[in-house]
């Protein structure tokens, strides 16, 4: 059920943001023409990169659907750049074949050149280790199999259709502000609705202009203020919080509850049956789905090595809570029976486990997202400092179900046989251990027997077994009989042993074959990454209280979010870089390069905006939409800086090439950008694992748009200028000489 919802929001999420991506070109355009040819890209390219995930061994899973659903606002942005260049060429007088060809032969460079950059910014994905590999490997496909599709089609299919549907139809307004003839006035309400956004998006273009003109004056202090405000920005990054991933109201809880060492089965079941009533006076009844609990030990073995709730014995159950559709947040109802059941069951502890799928693979199997373990040969010694550490633990705000997994005090009986004296019986410790063996467990232990019925043919299990009533005293068990195997007379266990009560640990743990003693803790109401530095000040704290010989380690969750973050942080870095060699590659100097990547760290210091001011923490999705970022704000770029050199090598200076490519890139720009954000926006507002990828794209992006308009032709015209004036000084100092 949670696979089928999880993958059902994923694809409503991708058809929101295809249909909110048409809508918004329809209004760009004001043509369904052109409309149309763009939107029927979408779909051949998730149909290709689909075939194309099939070949690599993909299946269709939450990550290869969000993935395409993260490319639905990308795959618009070639179509996009072709017909609006189109149409550029329109405007300028050109018929229809003309305007295809140089329109395509105008950006089919900076265009590859984009797609190259996007698609570099995802190989460091390929790097990745551990959970966070696996999960963004099949992602990273997706999207760059999707882009790739949309390539092709951008140079294909775009072109053949725009040269059949955008033949006899007239241009939008101009996007170099051209007067034009008054338009014939309609009484369609779109068409009018169309001319009146029209309208006020020269009047913002203007004032774009308007902009532009004061930043070329005032360049020193425009780069200077987007640096500044860049590095001021990360200033926020220690304040977001740091989470593995974000967690998934799946609508499930999954209580563990443990009864005083020693409780039999019977009471552990009659106690889960009172638990279970009270929170059916917590949850109201018309959001209950059902209650399911699963009471003591697994028969087989293979169910126990796939459980993750840490069950050790019959005082051990499982609660598993079903919400209905619509329900209020589960992690209200968690804190509220964290406060009530309690108080209302002392004596038996309650932990939250995990109970959806995704957090219990982030949990590798361990009961809870921290595991602080504390390993050594001496037990007892160990015990007594984990005790003082958990109570240290406890005290720290935002952790919840702090407690020691193993077990002590489990009440035991030790039977210690009188060698000689069964000897002279004729007997061995051996038979008076299956004798017991037998009478508590039945002969199916210690000799299996099976009755074959004839008249089915199936075999059915034969165990002989002492009725529970004959062994519920002491004496009832120094009465066993103990017989040897060869016969003679029978002996009683209390003429033949000394029984005695006990205690014992109820199970023993180890890492690394070292005795090991585990505290788990669950956060509530605060990110893991405070969680960990609070307890490894804890640690240090109590260093000195360590017993010999002992060592203390954070793991679960941590210790792979560390691993992770440090993976992703490198892929970052090397995704800038190999964006930066690839535009030096093309562009055949390290200056424009320079300009283009420039506009990154804006892009990084909107991302750190957008997740503070909608209070998400940094996480493997949010770094992961970091790196895919670099890529998209790169692209934009490109196209400004490539239009740029064109009107240099055509003999504008700087200053008038920045200022017409800011004029002139504005709408294809500000229309792309608006896509993805667009397309992003459904990921970012529909809860789950991907929300926080979505929010830093549309961060980055709006940021990364900002400086594409105005920082990067500032920066061009600054650096240019001077490389200009350093080149015509030259030949006049050589001139003097």
């Amino acid at each position: 059920m949670f696979v089928t919802a999880a993958v059902s929001s994923v694809v409503r999420e991708g058809a929101i943001a295809a249909t909110l991506t048409g809508m918004m070109i329809l209004l760009f355009l004001g043509s369904w023409r052109s409309t149309l040819i763009i939107t029927l890209s979408i779909p051949l390219a998730i149909l290709a990169a689909l075939t194309g995930l099939s070949l690599l061994g993909e299946t269709i899973n939450v990550m290869t659907l969000g993935g395409l659903a993260l490319a639905v606002g990308i795959l618009v942005d070639d179509a996009t750049v072709t017909i609006e260049n189109i149409n550029w060429h329109l405007e300028q007088g050109k018929e229809i074949e003309p305007a295809i060809l140089d329109g395509a032969q105008q950006i089919v460079v900076p265009a590859t050149v984009s797609l190259l950059c996007i698609c570099i910014a995802f190989v460091p994905m390929f790097g990745l280790g551990g959970v966070a590999g696996y999960l963004f490997r099949p992602l990273a496909e997706a999207v760059m199999l999707a882009l790739a599709a949309s390539y092709v089609l951008s140079r294909t299919l775009v072109p053949t259709l725009a040269n059949y549907l955008l033949r006899n139809q007239h241009a939008h307004a101009s996007s170099d502000g051209d007067d034009h003839a008054p338009a014939t006035p309609s009484r369609n309400p779109f068409a009018r609705f169309q001319r009146g956004f029209e309208h006020y998006f020269e009047r913002a273009r203007n004032g774009y202009l308007g902009l532009m003109q004061l930043c070329l004056q005032n360049r020193i202090k425009v780069i200077a203020g987007f640096l500044s405000l860049s590095l001021l920005s990360f200033g926020l990054a220690p304040y977001l919080g740091q989470d593995f991933f974000p967690t998934v109201d799946g609508g499930q809880i999954k209580l563990h509850i443990r009864a005083p060492t020693g409780t039999r089965i019977e009471e552990t079941t009659a106690l889960a049956d009172r638990i279970g009533t009270a929170i059916h006076g917590i949850v109201p009844a018309n959001e209950l789905g059902g209650i399911v609990s699963n009471i003591g030990l697994t028969v087989s073995g293979i169910n126990m090595a796939y459980n993750n709730s840490g069950t050790i014995g019959v005082a051990d159950a499982d609660i598993l809570i079903s919400l209905n559709p619509n329900h209020a947040p589960t992690d209200n109802y968690i804190k509220t029976m964290r406060d009530k059941l309690p108080q209302q069951f002392p004596g038996t502890s309650f932990a939250f486990l995990p109970a959806d799928i995704v957090s219990q693979v982030l949990n590798f199997g361990v009961p809870a997202p921290i595991d602080l373990q504390v390993a050594g040969r001496d037990l007892v010694a160990n015990r007594k400092y984990a005790n003082a550490l958990l109570a240290k633990v406890k005290a720290i705000p935002g952790i919840a179900d702090a407690r020691i997994q193993q077990a002590f005090q489990q009440p035991t009986l030790n039977v210690n046989v009188d060698r000689s004296l069964t000897s002279l019986a004729g007997l061995t410790e051996k038979d008076v251990a299956t004798a017991m063996l037998t009478t508590l467990s039945g002969s199916s232990q210690s000799a299996p027997t099976y009755w074959l019925d004839p008249a089915n043919g199936v075999s059915y299990a034969v165990s002989v077994q002492t009725p529970q009533r004959d062994i519920n005293t002491m004496t009832g068990l120094k009465n066993i009989p103990v017989t040897s195997s060869g016969g003679g007379n029978a002996q009683l266990v209390g003429g033949l042993a000394n029984v005695q009560r006990t205690a014992s640990n109820a199970v023993v743990s180890h890492y690394n074959v070292t005795p090991v003693i585990d505290i788990f803790a669950t956060p509530q109401g605060r990110d893991l990454g405070a969680l960990a530095s609070d307890i490894q000040k804890v640690i240090h704290a109590t260093a000195p209280d360590l017993p010999k010989g002992a060592s203390v380690a954070l793991r679960g969750q941590v210790s792979t979010m560390t691993s992770a973050y440090q993976q992703l942080f490198v892929g970052l870095a090397a995704a800038i870089v190999l964006i930066y060699l690839l535009i030096v590659v093309n562009f055949q100097s390290w200056i424009d390069p320079f300009v283009i990547v420039m506009a990154l760290p804006t892009a990084l210091a909107g991302i750190v905006w957008i997740l503070f001011g909608t209070g998400t923490t940094l996480s493997v999705p949010a770094l992961t939409g970091a790196i895919m970022c670099m890529g998209v704000a790169t692209a934009n770029s490109i196209l400004v800086i490539s239009f740029a050199r064109e009107r240099m090598a055509a003999g504008a200076d700087a200053m008038a090439a920045a200022f017409d490519a800011g004029s002139s890139r504005f709408r294809p720009v500000l229309m792309t950008a608006l896509a993805m954000v667009i397309g992003m926006l459904p990921m970012a507002i529909e809860p789950g694992q991907n929300q926080p990828l979505g929010r830093a794209v549309i961060g980055g992006l709006i940021f990364a748009t900002c400086a594409t308009l105005f920082l990067v032709p500032t920066l061009f015209s600054l650096v240019h200028g001077r490389q200009r004036q350093a080149n015509q000084a030259d030949p006049a100092t050589t001139s003097s000489h």
